[in-house]
């Protein structure tokens, strides 16, 4: 199976374009939809309840999907973006990428972020990215590659992570530990294209960065 690309409503951009790949399975979300199709991309399916897109945009996102799947607005339980997200993972895909999932909604941007747990706990690889991010959560040892990105931070996502272990990094830890609340973790840097990153328990964000 190959990469689930969700594409939502949040901040996009022309990177966002340039992150498609021939083979990816698009999934418009809300606003995301009428995103790539605006761009000249057919969504594999659109889904949401459509409430911020005028009825117009709304026949030309049922209309230029593969695939359509709509709600009520008012009686859902749901975000958008967890509905596409849950979808996606029924799916059992190699990956999935959520672009869009960050914007001026800081309760949607959290949540989002949240969404990464839920992709872990049933064994999908999962990340967010934006222009100047990418963002992704680990239980266990991972190795991490340098790329575009100028600076790494670590945050628990657990009340606390144990055994965190840097190599490869500017400034090392050795069998640390990061409460809720420390910000001892913050823009590391990777010394090499590669680093890896050992932990013995909880659950680690690793967010990629770049100014």
């Amino acid at each position: 199976m190959t990469r689930i690309m969700i594409i939502t409503g949040g901040t996009l951009g022309d990177w966002a374009l340039d992150e498609i790949r021939e083979d990816d399975i698009l999934v418009g979300s809300d606003r995301g939809a009428l995103y790539l199709i605006q761009h000249g991309f057919q969504p594999h399916i659109s889904m949401g309840d459509f409430d911020s897109v005028t009825s117009e945009e709304l026949s030309l996102i049922r209309a230029s999907s593969q695939a359509f799947i709509d709600c009520d607005p008012i009686y859902k339980d749901l975000t958008d973006t967890e509905m596409a997200f849950n979808w996606a993972l029924e799916q059992r895909p190699s990956q999935i990428l959520l672009v869009g999932a960050l914007g001026t909604r800081f309760d949607h941007s959290l949540a989002n972020v949240h969404l990464l747990r839920k992709g872990m706990a049933q064994g999908v690889p999962c990340a967010i990215m934006d222009a100047n991010n990418l963002i992704m959560v680990i239980d266990q040892s991972t190795h991490v590659r340098r790329g575009p990105y100028t600076h790494i931070s670590l945050l628990p996502l657990s009340l606390e992570v144990k055994g965190i272990t840097l190599h490869g990094f500017q400034y090392p830890l050795h069998q640390a530990t990061l409460e809720i609340g420390m910000s001892l973790g913050i823009s590391n840097i990777l010394l090499e294209s590669e680093g890896l990153i050992e932990l013995s328990s909880g659950l680690l964000l690793v967010i990629q960065s770049k100014d």
